[in-house]
């Protein structure tokens, strides 16, 4: 791993000292294969993870088994519970889960606690978390009191990659979501009795994009 190619993939980093920049040449930039679990809810944080490319979903589970996506990080990003453990001197609240291929450079736990001690890296690890949190209020005061019906509709939505045809199950959207598969099931039966979409097996066709979206414009 080179200083250019750090700054290439984070730009925010350019404000740092070289000397700083030069901890970044002794790192290696690993692959990893999805499906693969990076932490899980317990485990101690082995390290500060800058994701050059893909995406490693974060999730947390309760006690029966639901999930809830907290937020994703992707390309140019760092996680936001993995700073939180760092400083704090805590365990992974949450669990990550690789979504697809990703490059990932990971530097140890006692070099990211050296580097704090500038000013300049120490700007740059917090403002990487400072969005993360204004997402996850949103996703609080969504979960707390927005009507699931309008949430779906916007989810299956951002989702749409333009074919109308989704590769998911009742599953994932519930994880997405942060609800029970059967509340996903009972509201999409409804958008299929409404005309809105057609439920194959493992696979949702939007058939009436117009209705999705007057529905995802009300309010939650």
């Amino acid at each position: 791993m080179t200083a250019d190619a750090m700054l290439l993939a984070f730009p925010s980093l350019a404000g740092l000292p070289a000397t700083i920049l030069r901890e970044f040449s002794g790192l290696k930039q690993m692959r990893v294969d999805k499906g693969t679990v990076l932490f899980r809810d317990g485990d101690s944080c082995q390290g500060y993870v800058f994701v050059m490319h893909g995406s490693i979903r974060v999730q947390k589970m309760d006690p029966e088994g639901r999930e809830i996506v907290l937020y994703r990080v992707e390309d140019g990003q760092t996680c936001m519970l993995t700073t939180s453990c760092l400083l704090a001197g805590r365990s992974y609240p949450a669990e990550g889960v690789v979504e697809e291929p990703t490059e990932l450079v990971l530097l140890p736990a006692a070099r990211f606690d050296a580097l704090l001690a500038d000013p300049a890296f120490r700007r740059f690890a917090l403002g990487m978390i400072s969005d993360r949190i204004a997402e996850l209020m949103a996703l609080i005061e969504d979960v707390a009191f927005g009507r699931m019906d309008v949430r779906l509709a916007r989810r299956l939505l951002e989702l749409d990659d333009g074919t109308h045809s989704l590769q998911l199950t009742h599953h994932q959207l519930a994880t997405e979501l942060g609800t029970a598969r059967e509340v996903i099931s009972r509201i999409l039966k409804d958008f299929e009795r409404r005309g809105s979409v057609a439920l194959k097996r493992g696979r949702v066709e939007i058939s009436d994009l117009n209705g999705l979206r007057e529905l995802a414009t009300q309010q939650v």
